[in-house]
């Protein structure tokens, strides 16, 4: 069902699969003005009707079902490897999808998914909630703020948390990295690197769940030359729970933390008449071992506001469904993501079976 932004009736709205995080998307569509939860889609009846119950909707069995009850746009929240099967009767109707991260199992399964949308105009977002993050968003503002762009150089990411058992049915790389390759990506323009190397170590499930990836970007000219390095680390065998970001370019320095939602912001421009003066100084051969170096550079804390990632990332898909226009995180960028993630587990794969060989000689 095509949807005409000049139109004020309700955007109709559903949620397919009301599990862990399908039930919240079913919440949000229930609680947004503007909006009409038409109902829920289960693999477990009874685990929809339960929901319906809840948020005064119907239930169904069948995506088809919730299809032929009329929706403008649907969640997508299944079993990543079902998002072909459930998302394909809606896209080919022409309903917006906003399908959860990843976009699909494998690079392959994405392209299909993304040439389904292109073919029959249907709007397309994939939920990498981690950009809706409010330390995200407050990074994002904070790099707009600047007045020049800032090119990343570097930037070392750590995501890492005790083992949950969920999601074991796939590595460390498409379950948690996932959400920091789209961050990275999206800080490189959607370009995906020039180089990919990395390691990782199956414990406890039968896939990786520990990673350590090192990605290159080799830059133009226009992009002021040399080299951009990501080096991500994803584990699910901490003691304990770790999110944090480092990004270091020519004009800044900025440093997020998902977990604790704090940030920092070092800007070049505001620290270049210090670092002159230290600069001079050393080339004088001054001893500056009793100097506090946080005391030389200006630190800002980023502004943090309160709202709640998912309904962030729902009111962005629906504002492009309104407005025909382009998600914020639309089919390329979702398959990019997961080809990324492809190549890394490719690496990894590579890395141990150089090592057999080696182990071999």
């Amino acid at each position: 069902m095509s949807t005409d932004s000049s139109n004020n009736r309700p955007l109709r709205c559903g949620a397919v699969g009301v599990g862990r995080m399908g039930r919240h998307h079913a919440r949000v569509y229930a609680e947004m003005e503007g909006v009409e939860l038409v109902g829920v889609v289960d693999a477990s009846l009874e685990r929809a009707q339960e929901y319906a119950e809840k948020f005064g909707c119907k239930a169904f069995a069948t995506e088809e079902e919730l299809l032929a009850e009329g929706v403008d746009a649907v969640s997508i929240a299944v079993p990543t490897t079902f998002h072909l099967k459930s998302a394909e009767p809606f896209l080919k109707a022409g309903v917006a999808c906003l399908i959860e991260k990843p976009l699909a199992q494998g690079a392959d399964e994405a392209e299909k998914i993304k040439k389904i949308a292109e073919e029959h105009n249907a709007c397309l977002m994939v939920g990498h909630i981690e950009r809706f993050n409010p330390i995200m968003r407050a990074m994002q503002r904070a790099a707009e703020s600047f007045g020049e762009p800032i090119t990343p150089r570097f930037m070392e990411v750590h995501r890492v948390s005790p083992m949950t058992f969920r999601s074991i049915d796939i590595g460390v790389v498409m379950d948690m990295m996932i959400h920091d390759l789209d961050v990275v990506l999206m800080l490189m323009n959607g370009r995906e690197p020039d180089e990919v190397t990395a390691s990782g170590v199956a414990v406890v499930s039968e896939f990786e769940d520990l990673c350590n990836a090192r990605l290159v970007w080799n830059l133009s000219e226009d992009e002021g030359g040399g080299q951009c390095v990501a080096n991500i680390t994803a584990s699910r065998l901490a003691m304990k729970t770790e999110r944090v970001t480092r990004i270091t370019g020519e004009n800044g320095y900025i440093k997020i933390d998902y977990a604790a939602k704090t940030g920092t912001m070092i800007r070049r421009t505001a620290n270049e008449i210090q670092m002159r003066e230290v600069r001079e100084q050393l080339r004088a051969g001054a001893d500056l071992t009793d100097m506090d170096w946080t005391e030389l550079i200006n630190i800002e804390p980023l502004e943090i506001d309160d709202g709640e990632p998912i309904v962030k990332e729902i009111e962005a898909f629906l504002n492009a469904v309104r407005d025909a226009t382009q998600p914020a995180i639309d089919a390329e960028a979702g398959f990019v993501n997961v080809r990324t993630a492809e190549r890394i587990v490719a690496a990894i794969q590579q890395s141990v079976g150089a090592q057999q060989a080696t182990a071999l000689s």
